[in-house]
């Protein structure tokens, strides 16, 4: 009799857990999914253009790729991160009801990264000379230098899209975000060669890996091959990238509610859907790793170079999906120096180093500039793990409500 009496209840307790799991993965589902569409129709400009481009020769495509890693070192990824703070705020205060600090925190957010974008516009300006004094061959400097002035006057809806896009993403309303991406493609195609890389520090090192392959050996075939592997990623990262928003999102609306089990759930349920999608992916691209680099090139000498590559870039994608996942909790807490100082560890003092190490004293060129990189993302998969099974979600979720609540305070 005690033993029927210890098991009804485990078994009755099994439905609710995994219905509990169902449904916050539908409710992650409908917030990725419009967002996963509109990143990978943004990104299709990119994409097609480099396709096209790489047919053109070595050199257009590695001007025109290095010419766009300036950009989003110097600009988009500064810009992008900045605006990167409402995820967090609209997303705690919509959680907790306080709809007037919603605009608010737009319209600050606006403002300050309207001021931001003088110093960018001025250093694409002198794109060639930049690149020039940090030793990148001549002629792709030269080429690079003609393409990056053309996104100067994108900056000025670039900024105001990008707030909108928070403000709507923290209230869960995503469909008008994929509905103008769809509007996008035909407004920006001009700019063809240069699609922001949605990140922070961690795509920063990403695009530097594209200014390191400019003084390799033979600088126009390993740039080449790095902006294909780098274009390929970005593609690939369109669907954990839209989970990762989702759960900062989820975890901060229900932060702001005072739910810390809820956000537990949401954060447990997201990593789950990343690692299969990208164990899927990943299968997907190693299968075509002989096929892909025609796409971008008729050189045989970049197609087998990019087939060497794929598997690398396979394994780094898995782990970089949750990295990305972790990375969308860690936001949705509001500790984004946190997530800054793992960034850097992770990718400036054993990323790049170890990529230029393992390049140069190896001579693997830009495969081992990529070898560093997954150095760097495992890394920081196992701080982001080692810092979230250690965090009290219960003290996260009192803190929250007492910023949200305070901040109501001050602004009336």
């Amino acid at each position: 009799m005690e033993e029927a009496s210890v098991e009804e209840p485990l078994l009755g307790l099994r439905p609710t857990v995994s219905s509990c799991a169902a449904t916050e993965a539908k409710r992650l589902l409908r917030l990725a999914g419009p967002l996963v569409a509109s990143f990978i129709l943004r990104n299709a400009v990119q994409m097609v253009s480099v396709m096209f481009v790489g047919h053109l020769g070595e050199l257009p495509l590695a001007g025109v790729f290095l010419a766009a890693s300036l950009a989003n070192v110097t600009g988009f990824c500064f810009l992008t991160g900045m605006a990167g703070a409402l995820d967090r705020l609209c997303g705690r205060v919509f959680g907790a009801r306080q709809y007037g600090l919603l605009g608010v925190y737009k319209q600050r957010a606006m403002v300050v990264l309207a001021l931001a974008c003088v110093p960018i516009a001025i250093a694409w300006a002198c794109a060639e000379h930049i690149l020039l004094a940090i030793g990148q061959d001549p002629d792709i400097a030269t080429e690079a230098g003609a393409y990056a002035r053309w996104p100067i006057p994108s900056l000025a809806a670039f900024v105001p899209l990008t707030c909108l896009t928070r403000f709507l993403q923290a209230q869960s309303v995503v469909l008008p975000v994929m509905a103008s991406s769809i509007g996008d493609d035909g407004l920006v195609s001009f700019e063809f060669l240069l699609r922001l890389f949605l990140c922070s520090l961690e795509w920063r090192s990403f695009e530097l890996l594209v200014l390191l392959s400019g003084i390799l050996p033979n600088p126009k075939l390993e740039t080449s091959v790095l902006s294909i592997c780098i274009n390929t990623a970005t593609l690939l990262y369109m669907v954990p990238l839209g989970l990762c928003v989702s759960t900062s999102t989820r975890v901060s609306n229900e932060l702001g509610a005072g739910q810390p089990h809820a956000a537990r759930l949401a954060a447990r349920v997201v990593v789950c859907m990343t690692l299969t999608q990208g164990v899927v992916l990943a299968t997907i691209i190693h299968l075509l790793r002989n096929i892909w680099g025609y796409a971008y090139s008729s050189e045989k000498e970049v197609v087998a170079y990019i087939a060497r590559m794929l598997p690398i870039l396979a394994v780094s994608f898995v782990i970089d999906g949750l990295n990305g996942s972790l990375s969308g909790v860690i936001t949705g807490w509001g500790k984004q120096k946190v997530g800054a100082r793992v960034n850097l560890g992770a990718f400036y003092l054993v990323g790049i180093l170890t990529g230029v190490l393992v390049a140069l004293v190896f001579s693997l060129n830009g495969m081992g500039l990529w070898l560093g990189i997954v150095c760097g993302s495992i890394s920081k998969l196992a701080l982001l793990l080692w810092i979230t099974l250690r965090t009290n979600w219960e003290d996260v979720a009192v803190k929250a409500k007492e910023r949200v609540f305070s901040s109501s305070v001050q602004t009336k």
